[in-house]
Parts: structure tokens; sequence; C-alpha cells
């Protein structure tokens, strides 16, 4: 079932990106043309029956949005604006869900080890710096996702000489940009904050286990990134 709603997807998102006016699409070849009315469906949604969700975006359709991007883009700047639009050919719900799976990914890697390795690879890292750090490394897909959500070490493998920062804050809000697109409303009033709770405010409470004071503190947690980037 699963692949079928992952086929059923891609040919979502192919048709989305690629129909033009001589050209109906992959989609479209399997359930008919869409009319010039449906094609005018975001110009003319009924937000009215719009509600609040605390429902993550299937993960693996999430996965698959972040590496189309990737395979389709050379840059920080192109892959937001790439995944703006690939985002913006889902449903609103879904795209309030892309918004909170990100959250929850987000929140499973708020712990010490995961800041020890953003303050190496960034010399230094602050609250809001930890988030940013983060949302880069989801950036980078699922596979490096979770390698470094096992052993942030792991990260060693992104490192590059073209890397000033390892940040991506405006990934934060590549959701939140394509439902304004889509619907002229804010994506943070159809949050269920009563119903999803893994998100920044509820984060769980941590001791860090390494020092800023004590580089071989941080050393002993990720030595391969220790040894190339610190003081490098």
């Amino acid at each position: 079932m699963k692949a079928i709603i992952l086929t059923l997807f891609s040919l979502t998102i192919y048709s989305c990106t690629n129909t033009n006016s001589n050209s109906m699409g992959l989609f479209g070849k399997f359930f008919g043309k869409a009319n010039h009315s449906e094609q005018q469906q975001d110009a003319n949604m009924d937000t009215s029956k719009l509600t609040k969700t605390a429902e993550m975006l299937d993960e693996d359709l999430y996965w698959a949005i972040i590496e189309k991007s990737l395979k389709n883009t050379s840059s920080q700047d192109s892959q937001e604006q790439y995944l703006i639009k690939e985002i913006s050919c889902l449903t609103p719900i879904q795209i309030i869900g892309f918004r909170l799976r990100t959250d929850k990914l987000l929140y499973d890697t708020y712990n010490s080890e995961m800041w020890c390795a953003g303050y190496i690879m960034n010399g230094g890292c602050s609250d809001d710096g930890f988030e940013y750090f983060r949302n880069w490394v989801i950036s980078r897909g699922k596979d490096t996702y979770y390698k470094a959500k096992q052993n942030p070490d792991n990260l060693i493998t992104e490192v590059s000489p073209d890397m000033e920062l390892y940040d991506f804050e405006s990934f934060w809000y590549v959701a939140n940009e394509a439902f304004e697109q889509k619907t002229g409303k804010d994506l943070y009033d159809y949050i269920d904050d009563e119903n999803f709770k893994t998100r920044e405010g509820d984060y769980p409470h941590f001791e860090f286990t390494w020092e800023e004071e004590n580089p071989e503190s941080m050393k002993k947690i990720c030595p391969n990134l220790f040894t190339k980037m610190w003081n490098n």
C-alpha cells in the first residue's frame, strides 16, 4: 500500500512541476486532464473549511520531497525555492503536516551530543544556532539525518570546504511560505497546539555532556569532527 501511495505522490509532484499548455502530465494521463477551473483551484480555494491539525505528513513522502530537492539543486537558495514549489503541490493539510514533521525531526535531535557537533562545526552554537543547524541536518536527507541522530560524529561526511556555516534557517519556513502562497493564510493558525507536543516549546530538558571550556570533552563525543574542524 505504501508503494502505491509513493507512486501516486511522485506522479502528482511530477505533474505539478512539469505540465504546460501542451501536455496534461503523467497524473492527467492516468486520471483525466484537469479542466481550467481545477487548474485555478489555488486562486479560488475555499479556505473557510481549513481546520487545525496535529497530523504530520507521511514520513516517506516527506523524505521523498527532500531527496528530490537535493537531486535538482546545487545551493541552499535554490533548494529553498525548489522545496516551496514542491510543497505547494500538496494539500493545505499536507503542507501543515510537512512543517509538523520537520518539528518532530528537530525535537528528536534536541540533545547534548548533537549540540556538540553543531558547536564544533560552526565554531560555536547558540540556542537559535542549534535550531538552524538541525534544520540543515534534516535538509541533507534521510540517510544523513538518521546517521547523525545515531552518532553526530557521522556528520564528518557532510563537511565541505565550500561551507562557511552549517545551518539552514529558512528551511524551517518552506512549508509556511508554501501554505501562504496556496491559501493566503498563516500556517501557524492551523496547528493544533493542544495535540501536537513535539515542537520547540516542549523540548525535553537535558544535561550537557561537554563543556565549552574543555575541548577534550567535545573531542570525546565527536572525535572526527573535532580533529578536522576545531581551530582549523
